[in-house]
């Protein structure tokens, strides 16, 4: 990352990250920091390193399932764009048949 050093805190610890956008980059921490925590509050006997590695393979779940309906999206977005095109295809050939019929 470049940008400018912003400092997060995620489970009790303080980091300083850098990045381009404050906002962006103190909401992803807070995600991260609250996905840990939710966790945490789920099992507090695990030891810290497998609430992180937990909270990651969560974190990527969330990630592939955003890819996945992000992916149906452009699908079923680019069908539509194509009946849409065909369908004005048609008009336009019908308009410029009558054209020539008269």
């Amino acid at each position: 990352m470049a940008g400018k050093s912003i400092k997060v805190k995620i489970f009790g610890s303080e980091y300083p990250l850098k990045g381009e956008n404050e906002d962006v980059t103190k909401k992803i921490a807070g995600y991260v920091d609250s996905m840990i925590s939710s966790i945490h509050d789920k099992i507090p006997e695990q030891p810290p390193l497998t609430i992180a590695v937990l909270s990651a393979l969560n974190i990527t779940e969330d990630l592939m399932k955003e890819r996945d309906h992000n992916q149906q999206t452009m699908t079923y977005l680019e069908t539509e764009i194509v009946k849409l095109s065909n369908y004005l295809d048609n008009c336009l050939d019908k308009v410029a048949d009558e054209k020539s019929v008269s």
